[in-house]
């Protein structure tokens, strides 16, 4: 491995958590936390055709998202029941196409990530793409808590609500494909869920829980990748940053109740 591409895939990876953790509270407060599973599983139809026609696996994670997104996006103007029934079968049908086009071989890379050294370009690409998340997420931060509060109130004030779930979709959406090469389709999603519900337990306001949200986030990654780096190269970088995460949100549970 290259030193240098090692450590340019280390930074994507720990602005990639960054964003995570923004995303992941929106996500949160929103109680929208199945749609932004989904949103993660919906990327493996896309991966699958990419392993088997070999063609650049990102390619296809990004058609498949993009498309899954809008149709998300959809749903979402229907009943609260419509849309939990549809992101259900979405979600199967996702996963079940996902696994019947992937490739054996490229099956598990494919669910679970694996980390890779990236070479300038690429960690360019994936930096600009999260920092364009983190500036969505900042810039329209106080709109998206008021249209999740105050519907009618932000409508009232000419918030463009069904666009701004648009923007948030496609931002959560984004942070996912960034995910994908270090997480895999499975569990960027993860990531994005169980550090926002960690600094949702130790935040009493806005400011504190997205700022717990990336710290539980950003720093589930680097422990990972010191254990799989040099504690435990045999381990894959994706499940030992969820372990990590869930065991922080085990212990903010604890803290919590003291």
């Amino acid at each position: 491995m290259n030193s240098a591409e090692g450590v340019y895939g280390l930074i994507v990876a720990l602005l990639f958590a960054i964003a995570a953790g923004l995303v992941g509270s929106i996500a949160l407060m929103k109680r929208m936390l199945l749609a932004s599973d989904v949103i993660s599983h919906v990327a493996l139809p896309g991966l699958g055709l990419a392993f088997l026609f070999g063609f650049n696996p990102l390619i296809g994670g990004a058609a498949s998202l993009f498309v899954g997104t809008l149709l998300i996006w959809q749903l979402q103007k229907r009943t609260a029941l419509a849309t939990e029934a549809m992101i259900g079968v979405v979600f199967a049908a996702s996963l079940a196409i996902g696994a019947a086009l992937t490739p054996q071989r490229d099956l598990i890379e494919a669910l679970f990530g694996h980390f890779q050294p990236l070479s300038l370009g690429t960690s360019l690409l994936g930096a600009v793409s999260v920092l364009l998340v983190i500036f969505v997420i900042f810039r329209l931060r106080d709109q998206l808590v008021l249209a999740l509060f105050s519907p009618e109130l932000a409508a009232a004030t000419s918030v463009p609500v069904s666009r701004l779930n648009l923007y948030f979709l496609l931002s959560f959406s984004l942070t996912v494909l960034v995910g994908l090469r270090f997480m895999g389709a499975l569990l960027a999603g993860a990531l994005v869920i169980i550090p926002a519900a960690t600094g949702r337990r130790l935040a009493n306001n806005l400011p504190g829980f997205l700022i717990g949200s990336c710290l539980a986030s950003v720093t589930a990654v680097a422990l990972g990748f010191i254990v799989t780096t040099l504690i435990a190269p045999r381990l894959s970088l994706g499940p030992v940053v969820v372990i990590i995460s869930a065991a922080f949100f085990v212990v903010s549970l604890i803290k919590k109740t003291t």
